[in-house]
Parts: C-alpha cells; sequence; structure tokens
C-alpha cells in the first residue's frame, strides 16, 4: 500500500517579528507557519504580563479570536541577567524605551553591566527564556518553555540572528549566538528547547513534516 506523509498543520504565528517567525519555521517543522497577515500584529493587545507565558497567553488567545479555525502559536522570550535582578526579562523587546532597536537594547544592557561592577565572566551570567503557547483549532491549549544558560560578552560580535544575540555565549562555548550562527542557535537556543517540549507535549513524530 502506498503511503502518504501527513500533512503539515497550518499554523498562524501571533508576532510581527519575522525573525521569530524564520527561527520557528526551522525549529518546527512539524508545522507549515505563516506570518500575521499585514496589519494584524497592530491588533494584538499590549503585552502587559508580568511572565512571559501570560504574554504569550495574551498573543496566543488574541490571534485564536482572529483565526479560529487555525493553529496558532505564540512565543514570548527575553533575557535574564542575574547582575541586573533578571532585566530586561519580559522587557527585553522594549529595554531601552517603545522605540528601541537591537543595538539601542544592547548598548544599554552593556552599560547597566558595567554600572554594576560586573566585568569578568563569571559576575555576567545570563539565561535566555522562552514560552511557547500553542491553541488548537478546537481551543485547547497547549504551553511550553526552553531556556538556555551563558554569559554577556563586553562587546558585541557577529552578525547573525537577532536581538541580544551579539553579547550572548551560550554555556559551553566561546562565540556569541550571533557569530556561531543559525545551524548552531537551532540546536542550542531557548527557543529550540521550548519547542523540543512542545512537540512532545503534543506527541508529534518526525514524519510529520511540513513541505519547504
Amino acid at each position: 500500500m502506498e503511503q502518504h506523509d501527513a500533512p503539515a498543520r497550518r499554523a498562524v504565528v501571533c508576532t510581527g517579528n519575522a525573525h521569530k517567525v524564520h527561527e520557528l519555521g526551522l525549529l518546527l517543522p512539524e508545522f507549515a507557519l505563516e506570518p500575521l497577515p499585514a496589519g494584524a500584529a497592530d491588533a494584538l493587545p499590549p503585552e502587559t504580563g508580568d511572565t512571559f507565558l501570560a504574554n504569550a497567553r495574551i498573543k496566543a488567545h488574541a490571534g485564536a479570536a482572529m483565526f479560529p479555525d487555525r493553529w496558532v502559536l505564540a512565543d514570548d522570550s527575553g533575557l535574564i541577567v542575574d547582575a541586573l535582578d533578571g532585566r530586561p526579562g519580559v522587557h527585553s523587546a522594549r529595554y531601552a524605551g517603545e522605540d528601541a532597536t537591537d543595538s539601542t537594547n544592547v548598548d544599554l544592557l552593556l552599560r547597566e553591566l558595567s554600572a554594576a561592577g560586573a566585568t569578568d565572566p563569571a559576575a555576567r551570567t545570563a539565561r535566555f527564556a522562552c514560552v511557547l503557547v500553542a491553541i488548537a483549532p478546537d481551543g485547547s491549549e497547549t504551553t511550553a518553555e526552553g531556556f538556555v544558560e551563558g554569559h554577556i560578552t563586553r562587546a558585541p560580535a557577529g552578525s547573525a540572528g537577532f536581538g541580544y544575540d551579539p553579547v550572548f555565549v551560550p554555556a559551553g562555548h566561546e562565540h556569541t549566538f550571533a557569530e556561531l550562527g543559525d545551524d548552531v542557535k537551532s540546536q542550542l537556543s531557548h527557543r529550540a528547547n521550548a519547542v523540543a517540549a512542545l512537540r512532545d507535549a503534543l506527541g508529534l513524530t518526525a514524519a510529520e513534516v511540513a513541505p519547504t
């Protein structure tokens, strides 16, 4: 009997961040991921939660209301720096203000670490955290989280990735995520770990691969 691959689950990713959609697409071939349509990202409610899970749920349930017949996937993630009492945390994307860019966020982070007297790697420990919320067309919700430990460099290095990747060195490595590139990051990152946990929670198998 001829066998056919299982059809990919179509899913809308509730973000206006194209980098996240790309990275999730590399990590989650079990789904055929689609970004929010133009303008829909602006319709998402403010991320007012004080945890990554709360903010991911805000986005996921808003997306499910817009696309009730689709799988909906939302991600909230950020950087937790020990010497800064957990900052930037849930404010990672807007750390330097509402109009912050990746570079202004990184600059502020490095200045604050310097002001805190955190100069050597042992004093600059940090971790990336990621929480994923998936909502099925039947309304059921599945959550997963992932982390990656590391430390913050004293200056940016590398050109790959986005966000704080140029200043984050994952544990066991000597180069930043931005230097290591997408292939290595996709094996190590907080988002990769969260996706692995989500796959397990949903009972997905390796055969359920989205078309490229």
